[in-house]
């Protein structure tokens, strides 16, 4: 007999799910252990239960139950989906053979027409925690314009405009190059949540559309290295400072 797990520990480790999720998916009686409904805090040994998520079988295997976080460098045309029947190219379509049949999550999504750096973990949590707005950490962009951007306008980027129900703003914008009087048309803007499109919504609704979208940063964490359409993985160090930037517990180094 293996080592007893907790079932929401189980079910995130084989990436069906953040813990989160998980135990909701347990609430809502979608999880059988054996062919019976799972109660939440239900403990299993993952070489003898039979676990099932709305009638499919899961399987676990301790290779797979290592967490693995990748950057990547988004090239444009792929979507930050696991699927859509509209777009065939998606990010997942960029993994290395080796990461083949591990379940990753986007932490930070960009859009078809976006580039730049993406963070993929198989660790839910990890993922919902870089994605929460509580965790501050800082997303860094380079946005190119279709005309300059007056400089005197950079407060309304920070002050913000309400769109679709939605208040848009930036935590800090300023340009890059040299102003020739009327503005410039790159700019380099930081953001600490990320809505859907925010950036790209935000300039339009104040009459500029945005040509080329790249994100560059995200804390500590750079594209600088990475071709685009590859992946690095994170190593300790770089997760042990993620965990600390997101508010969580950094796995203790290997001796």
């Amino acid at each position: 007999m293996g080592e007893e797990m907790r079932l929401q520990k189980f079910l995130s480790a084989a990436g069906i799910a953040s813990r989160r999720a998980a135990e909701q998916l347990i609430l809502d009686g979608e999880v059988l252990v054996n062919g019976k409904t799972a109660e939440l805090g239900r403990k299993i040994d993952p070489d003898q239960d039979r676990v099932t998520v709305s009638g499919r079988r899961v399987r676990f295997s301790p290779d797979k139950a290592a967490r693995v976080t990748l950057l990547m460098n988004k090239p444009t045309g792929y979507l930050c989906s696991h699927g859509d029947p509209h777009h065939g190219r998606t990010i997942y379509d960029l993994l290395p053979k080796e990461y083949e049949g591990r379940r990753f999550f986007c932490a930070g999504r960009l859009d078809l027409n976006s580039e730049g750096l993406l963070i993929l973990t198989t660790d839910g949590d990890l993922a919902n925690r870089i994605m929460h707005p509580a965790s501050q950490v800082v997303k860094r962009y380079q946005v190119h314009l279709h005309k300059p951007f007056p400089k005197e306008k950079i407060p309304l980027l920070l002050r913000g405009v309400e769109t679709e129900g939605e208040h848009l703003r930036a935590e800090r914008a300023f340009p890059l190059g040299p102003d020739r009087g009327d503005g410039v048309s790159t700019m380099e803007v930081h953001l600490h949540h990320g809505r859907k499109r925010e950036i790209r919504r935000l300039f339009e609704a104040l009459g500029f559309h945005v040509k080329r979208l790249k994100r560059f940063r995200i804390g500590d964490l750079t594209v600088r290295g990475i071709p685009a359409g590859a992946v690095r993985k994170l190593g300790e160090k770089d997760l042990r400072s993620l965990e600390l930037a997101v508010g969580g517990t950094p796995p203790s180094p290997k001796k």
